[in-house]
């Protein structure tokens, strides 16, 4: 078990809180949605009732180590002054230069910092000026954080996949360090899902590629009753089967390892489930993510798809026969939508699996939704509040669902 914030002293102490500010942003760099402000607020609330002087480490978007404008944290800095009800001091264009070291130097207990972000400099992401990968400037960049402040707190659940100054070279630096709350929550749901995990345990995995999910299945075969496969990456596996698919999306190059899986399954007593029936349409925008009013759209009769169509939602004998699985599950882990949910008309598989869920876990399942559409469609449904957890990160809860060491956790020092 990893230190946590609990664990350590920070009592007026000058703390570095590394913390996912990467949000969404429209035209006039105004935020859209501000989850993940939100969902660091326990562990600042905690460390200014401890009187700690915070200093905050973000990115934003992919700025390739140079000084972009538009991803300035400077909108965040504003938000999460709203949040706390109290000024948030921000130091613009570069998170290190001597205006922001001395911004650092000069806070006092129960002030709140946020610095600039972290990837206008290359080097946190391992890189020199010239763009070249250079562990050596990340260190030199990860001491000059370090630096600033005593005690270093990991609440970035997003970025922990990410071997970065700021997540992982940034602790060999400091007095002491441990996970935010956010993190420690994130670690206790998704390793109890996969470690102790109430049974029967019912895995439903939907997105677009196979590619994408193959060692988060090949792990879960190890661990979970049943898995329910949605999405585009179920046309592969169903092609795998000799079902015609029409031109749904498929990856040829999977079908064997589609093969492979199933057979794993089966050897593991497993119960692998694909739809039974889609909805299909002949034509689609992805673009403009509408339907065309010249579009077919219809219900199959059962796994296979004619010629010219392409599956883009399941049909409700699917609904109906992962609907049993799911009621009977205690421990439920989904990542990825069962269709292209964000059009509306393709939707109401995702949007019924969703509800299910969260009817099971009314009833006393455990469930763990992950990945950012799986999460926006608990939300589009209405259920996210009864959901148990909503990880914060996508490719770092991927990774852990394939049983990776994430490098911004095994940085940090056990307890």
């Amino acid at each position: 078990m990893k230190k946590t914030l609990s664990d350590i002293d920070v009592k007026e102490k000058k703390v570095l809180v590394r913390v996912d500010y990467n949000v969404p942003l429209d035209a006039n760099l105004k935020i859209t949605n501000d989850k993940r402000i939100v969902s660091t607020l326990p562990t600042l609330k905690y460390l200014l009732n401890e009187n700690a002087a915070i200093i905050l480490m973000a990115h934003l978007g992919r700025p390739k180590g140079k000084i972009v404008s538009e991803m300035s944290l400077k909108p965040v800095s504003t938000r999460l002054s709203e949040l706390l009800d109290k000024p948030v001091k921000f130091i613009g264009g570069d998170c290190v230069s001597v205006q922001s070291r001395k911004a650092a130097a000069d806070l006092r207990p129960g002030e709140v910092l946020l610095l600039e972000n972290l990837r206008f400099h290359p080097e946190e992401e391992g890189r020199s000026i010239s763009g070249e990968k250079d562990k050596n400037a990340m260190e030199a960049f990860a001491k000059e954080l370090a630096s600033m402040g005593e005690i270093f707190i990991q609440d970035a659940f997003g970025t922990l996949h990410r071997s970065h100054a700021s997540t992982a070279g940034i602790v060999k630096y400091v007095k002491g360090a441990g996970v935010g709350f956010l993190v420690e929550k994130e670690l206790k749901f998704l390793g109890e899902a996969l470690e102790d995990a109430r049974k029967p345990f019912l895995a439903i995995l939907g997105g677009a590629k196979v590619s994408d999910k193959i060692s988060v299945i090949e792990n879960l075969l190890n661990k979970v009753d049943a898995i329910i496969v949605g999405g585009a990456m179920a046309y592969t596996f169903l092609k795998s089967r000799g079902i015609n698919i029409g031109s749904s999306l498929v990856e040829n190059d999977k079908l064997d390892l589609s093969v492979e899986l199933f057979k794993k399954a089966k050897d593991r007593r497993v119960d692998f489930l694909l739809p039974l029936d889609h909805i299909v349409t002949n034509k689609v925008d992805f673009e403009s993510k509408q339907v065309p009013c010249e579009a077919i759209v219809k219900v199959t009769v059962d796994e296979a798809i004619s010629e010219g169509f392409m599956g883009v939602d399941i049909g409700i004998k699917s609904i109906n026969k992962f609907s049993e699985i799911i009621k009977s599950a205690k421990t439920i882990l989904w990542n990825g939508p069962l269709g292209i949910f964000e059009i509306n008309e393709f939707s109401k598989g995702t949007v019924e699996i969703a509800k299910l869920v969260a009817e099971a876990t009314d009833k006393g399942a455990i469930s763990v939704v992950g990945g950012g559409d799986s999460v926006a469609a608990v939300k589009k449904a209405g259920v996210d509040k009864r959901i148990s957890h909503i990880s914060t990160g996508g490719g770092a809860s991927l990774e852990f669902l394939e049983g990776k060491e994430l490098p911004g956790i095994a940085a940090i020092p056990d307890r």
